[in-house]
């Protein structure tokens, strides 16, 4: 099947079928599988090892993070199905400041473990996600724009690449949360957090850029309004390692986020309008 994109925008602008391109991006990560991962249990609370409230703690670690400016970043994506695992790779930098990212993220090899696919160059900004090499008929050199209101669930699974602002702001909606121990981390010594994350409450405590995505995910985006989630703290409160864990349907998604080299180089360029696609987005 092939359809037909209408583009009405730049870089800023929006895809007149918003929807359809979304669709297909679905279809290049999110549709590889039907997915499943399992969640651990709530650990025993403890009074955060003298950090303070542990809720208080976690919900506070979006704006540290901010506050550190830029970060590299690593993720990954688990998915599990009919006895079959797969993981999507993705490592980049964020700009916490302007909500910018740029990542490259490997898809699974095929079972011959041959290379199946080239690597995806993501954009993520507010409000929207780009792509490169995103295949389906579109030009190497172009791009494809996706407004992320348009995704069920706001970016955090279907790009195969957890935005790291929209994972942290998730925290914002932090409850029945446990100090678990202190760890290691990256060679950082962090306090280990545990708890479940009531999604509309944090799409209402989110910052103006996430708030749409978030709220659009807390509405219809998965199958419950609450994310178990594990996160690791350096001393000045700001994520180094979360692992959230999503249930989408009758399946689960299991999401790794790393944050180091805080104050990094994060130079990111959104296409210029020419640069992006406006022709046929073949679907499946």
């Amino acid at each position: 099947m092939v359809h037909r994109q209408r583009h009405v925008g730049g870089a800023g602008g929006v895809s007149g079928a918003g929807g359809v391109v979304a669709a297909a991006a679905v279809t290049v990560v999110f549709g590889l599988m039907a997915v499943t991962s399992g969640c651990s249990p709530l650990g025993a609370a403890a009074d955060g090892s003298g950090a303070g409230d542990p809720a208080d703690v976690v919900r506070r670690s979006a704006d540290a993070v901010v506050r550190a400016g830029s970060s590299k970043a690593s993720t990954s994506m688990e998915m599990a199905s009919g006895g079959t695992r797969v993981t999507i790779r993705g490592t980049g930098v964020y700009d916490f400041e302007r909500q910018l990212g740029q990542f490259q993220v490997v898809l699974p090899q095929d079972p011959a473990g041959k290379d199946e696919h080239r690597p995806i160059t993501e954009l993520m900004a507010a409000g929207a996600l780009y792509m490169k090499n995103r295949g389906a008929g579109v030009p190497a050199d172009k791009w494809v724009r996706i407004e992320t209101r348009s995704l069920s669930d706001g970016n955090l699974v279907t790009g195969g690449a957890t935005d790291p602002l929209a994972a942290a702001e998730l925290l914002r909606g932090a409850r029945k949360v446990g100090f678990v121990g202190e760890e290691r981390v990256g060679g950082v010594d962090v306090r280990h957090y545990r708890g479940v994350i009531d999604l509309r409450a944090a799409a209402r405590a989110a910052s103006a850029g996430q708030r749409g995505a978030l709220g659009v995910a807390a509405a219809k985006g998965f199958s419950k309004g609450s994310v178990p989630f594990d996160v690791y703290l350096d001393d000045e409160g700001r994520v180094r390692k979360l692992r959230q864990r999503f249930a989408v349907a009758d399946a689960n998604v299991a999401s790794t986020t790393l944050l180091y080299a805080f104050g990094a180089s994060a130079k990111v360029r959104l296409p210029a309008e020419k640069d992006i696609y406006a022709g046929k987005i073949a679907g499946p």
